[in-house]
């Protein structure tokens, strides 16, 4: 499996709005839509767990091209903390209970809209990289952090231009 693609994404995208499912991109796919300079293998999803969302889930996957086991689609419904998918067009990682945030609806309201994309905000990404405290998160904390501070300006810069009159 090759590098995921921004085009797989805007399948998820536009699946999962069809759906009317929420959920945030997060890890490294989050920042990469977010403008990271880097690559990943697969996505990264945050999922609100709520019966109807994680029903519309599993269905929106399986449209997707995910052949989901009955054991992954009973994982799925009951929101289980984390899935791996590897048997679909992309690999997918389902996120129930992110390390280091507490809870979905305050990742929703900090969330940062690109493309039509729900990505959560960077401070998110990096409290969920940090929490998992793996060797390869802990890695790319230093320039999850340095893009953090160059987005952070970014968006200042943007908001000071629709200000000018």
């Amino acid at each position: 499996m090759g590098a995921f693609e921004y085009r797989q994404a805007q399948e998820i995208r536009d699946s999962f709005a069809r759906a009317g499912i929420r959920y945030l991109f997060i890890g490294k796919s989050g920042a990469i839509l977010l403008g990271f300079p880097d690559t990943t293998q697969d996505a990264d999803l945050f999922v609100e767990k709520s019966l109807a969302n994680c029903r519309a889930l599993g269905a929106a996957l399986i449209e997707l091209g995910f052949a989901l086991t009955p054991e992954q689609a009973a994982e799925i419904e009951r929101g289980k903390d984390f899935i791996q998918l590897k048997n679909g067009p992309f690999d997918l990682d389902l996120i129930f209970a992110p390390d280091g945030i507490e809870r979905f609806e305050e990742a929703w309201h900090r969330r940062i809209e690109v493309e039509g994309f729900p990505v959560c905000h960077p401070d998110d990404i990096i409290a969920s990289k940090a929490a998992t405290n793996r060797a390869k998160d802990r890695e790319s904390l230093p320039r999850l952090r340095a893009f953090r501070e160059y987005w952070a300006g970014k968006q200042r810069g943007v908001k000071a231009l629709r200000r000018a009159p």
